[in-house]
């Protein structure tokens, strides 16, 4: 099917999922919340690294570029563990909240629909 613009299907495989832009945004908070802790001193100034981690990896993920998506499952998952440790360790439940979204987009990630579209 085409368009005045071209084939819509070649058009439609540059653009970013709404996921990837979920889990892009999802970067960008996790960023932010750790330098808002930085800041209030509640975390050590080695998070600032992890902060600049995630927005590389929002970046990336935006810019549809392979590294960001790699940067990005590692991202989750690294989060998703950190958060199990919490809910296993330190007994706060509420973090399973947290953890199972990592989840969610770690598994959002891996999916072939969403590899097809890095470069």
């Amino acid at each position: 099917m085409t368009d005045e613009n071209g084939p819509v299907a070649q058009r439609d495989a540059r653009r970013v999922l709404p996921g990837m832009a979920a889990i892009a945004v999802w970067m960008f908070v996790l960023c932010v919340i750790g330098l808002v802790g930085v800041t209030t001193h509640k975390l050590p100034l080695v998070v600032v690294i992890l902060c600049a981690a995630f927005a590389a990896a929002g970046q990336g993920l935006l810019r549809l570029q392979r590294w960001g998506w790699a940067l990005a499952l590692a991202a989750v998952f690294l989060s998703a563990l950190y958060g199990m440790w919490v809910v296993v360790k330190l007994h706060q439940a509420g973090e399973s909240v947290m953890v199972g979204l990592n989840l969610v987009f770690f598994l959002y990630l891996v999916r072939p629909e969403v590899r097809a579209r890095l470069r």
